[in-house]
Formats: structure tokens, sequence, C-alpha cells
């Protein structure tokens, strides 16, 4: 990877939607070379995808939690279906998997308070594996989705 290819991730990063000669202009290179370079770079897997981010505000999502969460026993078993569960709830936007405890770092969305408790006792609380769940009230969001340093 070189510099130009660094420009182009740059403006990509910022805008996702810019065409390949608006791309061009901006990295100063002409289209067919920058065409080859997008496509390099999403061959090799540095571009994984492109998306629309939205406001989950603007669309009744107004309660943000962070929900900290133990497994009983962390073997490959009670680990492929707690992921595997926790794949299938769409309110959970994010989720990691930690060193030390807690073991996950879930990321989770509902219209309101009353909407997360229902979340949390039907399906948050019920995961396969789960010895513990702490939970924090998100705020306010401080650094939303910023583009990878390059």
């Amino acid at each position: 990877m070189d510099a130009i290819d660094r420009r182009i991730l740059v403006e990509l990063q910022t805008e996702g939607r810019l065409s390949i000669t608006e791309l061009a202009k901006r990295v100063q290179l002409s289209v067919s070379p920058c065409h080859r370079r997008v496509r390099a770079l999403e061959n090799a897997g540095v571009i994984t995808g492109y998306r629309a981010h939205l406001d989950p505000l603007a669309l009744g999502l107004h309660f943000s939690a962070i929900v900290f969460v133990t497994l009983s026993e962390v073997n490959e078993r009670t680990v492929g279906a707690f992921e595997t569960a926790v794949s299938d709830v769409v309110a959970i936007t994010r989720a990691q998997r930690l060193f030390g405890d807690p073991d996950y770092l879930l990321y989770v969305v509902a219209a309101d308070l009353r909407a997360f408790q229902r979340l949390y006792d039907a399906r948050l609380a019920t995961l396969p594996g789960v010895q513990r769940l702490t939970s924090t009230l998100v705020m306010k969001t401080v650094v939303d989705d910023r583009p990878v340093p390059l």
C-alpha cells in the first residue's frame, strides 16, 4: 500500500459514495488506475464494504446501553453458542469479545428504557452461558464511527 492508496482510503472513509471519477480527481489519478486501485483494495480485504450511516435518534431509538457479559464457562461450546445467539439479537449493534473480565462488551439500542428492560429480561439475560450481565447507560456519544487513522 502506497501513499495514493492511503489517499483513496481517506477519501472513501469520509465519503463512501464518491464516484470513481470524483475519487480519481481528488487523489490526482486518471479514472482507470483509480478504479484498479479501489478494486485491488477491495480484493485484498482492506475495503470490506460500503454502507449508509443511520441516525438512531431519527429512527426512534432514543436509548443506548453498554452491556458487560461474563460467561459461566469460557470454552468452545459455550462461546460458540453465545456468539451465535448474540448475532440474532438485532438490537445489539456491536459485540466484542474481550480479554479478562468481563468476557464480552455489547452495544445495544432501544426505543426507550422500557424497551431496553424487556430486551434485557427476555433476550440478553437468557443468552446461552451468561453468568452475569452488568449494564451502563450511555449519556452522550462523543466520538462515533471515526475513520481509521492512515
